[in-house]
């Protein structure tokens, strides 16, 4: 697995590589924005450890110039955010990051997210057969069908509109990962989009009457409140 590191302060950068080749990574760092991009371009790493906090270009721009090119890999993108920093870590997520790290951290932390990260499988790009299963759905974009399967194994096979397979098919391919409005019409809608953009919440709304078992309590699209929403259900 690649990780490209892009932290400005050479320190811990060398801390983070060393921590992370002795378990076994191959590790790229960066020490501003700019060379970043560069170095994510050429080598399309599977996943980026990214400061907040950097020169020439600040780690949310990095963030959401790497979320907007369309690449082989999609990587998973861990934030470091220094203590207190709660805005940014929100507004992160928000622009695409994945996961965030609160400095300082120890080693041990720093390579169980790591691992955490690197084990979801159901990516984008990272499928099976342009399979999505996680352990109460499945979705095929072959087939273009979706599953919801209870906890006594039975199944059920779910009536969705095209959009409304769409948005399942979005969430289940970044699991845990947090959606803006904006982002999800891009996704959705892209260029051919245009109004208001609390659409997204009335087909949030009717996806969830389908595979919610209380839409009043969500167990699988969470609200993250100020920033949009999130998928969750254990593969």
């Amino acid at each position: 697995m690649k990780i490209l590191i892009i932290e400005d302060e050479m320190e811990i950068a060398k801390i983070i590589q060393t921590t992370l080749e002795r378990e076994s990574f191959e590790c790229m760092v960066a020490y501003d924005g700019l060379t970043a991009l560069d170095l994510f371009q050429q080598q399309e790493p599977d996943l980026i450890i990214l400061d907040l906090m950097l020169p020439k270009l600040d780690g949310l721009e990095v963030c959401t110039r790497i979320r907007q090119k369309i690449t082989a890999k999609d990587p998973y993108i861990l934030m470091l955010t220094a203590k207190g920093e709660e805005i940014d870590r929100v507004i992160g997520l928000s622009t695409g990051a994945d996961d965030y790290l609160v400095k300082p951290f120890s080693p041990i932390e720093l390579v169980a997210r790591v691992r955490a990260l690197l084990r979801r499988s159901l990516r984008h790009g990272g499928t099976k057969n342009n399979v999505y299963e996680t352990q109460h759905f499945t979705v095929d974009l072959d087939k273009h069908s979706a599953i919801r399967k209870s906890d006594d194994n039975t199944e059920e096979a779910l009536e969705l509109t095209t959009l409304e397979f769409n948005l399942l098919s979005t969430f289940m391919s970044y699991p845990g990962r947090v959606w803006s409005r904006t982002q999800l019409i891009d996704k959705l809608w892209g260029n051919d989009f245009f109004g208001d953009e609390r659409v997204v919440d009335t087909h949030v709304r009717r996806l969830r009457k389908k595979i919610e078992p209380d839409t009043a309590n969500p167990t699988f699209i969470k609200t993250v409140v100020g920033v949009g929403y999130k998928f969750e259900d254990e593969a």
